[in-house]
């Protein structure tokens, strides 16, 4: 995380898990990002980050993804993941952060 400090950002994390859930999650996993809680699925949808097919045996879950948002509130970047366990590389989103140039 202190690449993207350096860089000018700030990571934030968004789960649909309750918040007292993350809260616990925190405590026995020490973050070193704030992550928030959208237990009520309003911005993971907004984002295209939530699986929205009512037929899907995960509908309603939360999709792994990555944005980069400028302090205007204007996405310069978004990759969303079709499969919760592919990562994006640290340094191909720090990569995409300088070149957004959002920070």
């Amino acid at each position: 995380m202190p690449q993207f400090e350096a860089a000018g950002a700030q990571v934030l994390g968004v789960s649909a898990d309750h918040a007292a859930t993350l809260d616990a999650f925190a405590k026995q996993n020490p973050l070193k990002h704030v992550i928030a809680a959208d237990f009520r699925r309003t911005m993971l949808p907004a984002y295209g980050a939530m699986v929205t097919d009512e037929k899907s045996p995960i509908y309603r879950y939360a999709k792994r993804a990555y944005f980069i948002i400028d302090r205007h509130g204007i996405v310069r970047y978004a990759k969303v993941m079709d499969n919760p366990l592919d990562l994006l590389n640290p340094e191909d989103l720090l990569k995409a952060l300088k070149e957004s140039g959002a920070s």
